[in-house]
């Protein structure tokens, strides 16, 4: 069974989502959510999901990057995002910190802003200090995609989707990013689309 994606329009996404209490991690209905998020980020397929995208405003994502979606992406890709797998794993009541404050612009899209991409500017390292699916706290730190993909997901409980942040001449179908972006540097894409180069 997967849950209903909602899509931008919905007013779940803008709202700050409220802290889950020790009770409501511990609870039956908690650890269904979580597992029909997972199946629900794996159906999309998607890299992470917040329960607001899924109508819920509590304070929850569950992340995983697996290796069979980073298959199709070239080596230079993969290197130019510091991407890697990352394993599933579940993150509540997040706080983040920006580690390495150096911005990398890559495109970005969002299962709730479906068919769509553009060029986002993101911190390239983060460290989030949360509870895991038991209540326990654990600390994460990630670089590259990885930290990409949790300051994108911990923006959802706060009312951000990734549109807010976009280089706006940068929007574009995911029909289209696939047809003339896809393979190019960012510096390529910013230059057929008129853009200044970025500095730093």
């Amino acid at each position: 069974m997967v849950l209903k994606i909602v899509q931008a329009g919905e007013p779940v996404l803008r709202q700050k989502a409220r802290d889950l209490t020790p009770e409501e991690i511990a609870s039956p209905e908690v650890k269904r959510l979580i597992e029909l998020m997972r199946d629900t980020m794996r159906d999309a397929p998607g890299v992470g999901l917040a329960a607001p995208q899924v109508g819920v405003g509590l304070r929850l994502v569950v992340v995983e990057d697996r290796a069979e979606y980073q298959a199709g992406v070239s080596a230079q890709d993969l290197a130019s995002r510091e991407r890697v797998p990352v394993a599933f794993h579940v993150l509540i009541n997040p706080r983040l910190v920006v580690e390495d404050p150096t911005p990398m612009e890559f495109h970005e899209g969002c299962l709730s802003v479906s068919g769509f991409a553009a060029l986002v500017s993101r911190a390239r390292g983060v460290r989030v200090e949360a509870l895991n699916e038991h209540g326990e706290p654990v600390t994460v730190s990630a670089r590259g995609w990885y930290a990409r993909i949790l300051q994108h997901e911990l923006d959802h409980l706060d009312g951000t989707l990734y549109v807010d942040r976009m280089e706006t001449r940068s929007f574009t179908t995911a029909e289209n990013h696939r047809r003339f972006h896809a393979g190019r540097t960012t510096a390529e894409v910013r230059a057929a689309l008129g853009l200044p180069e970025r500095k730093g």
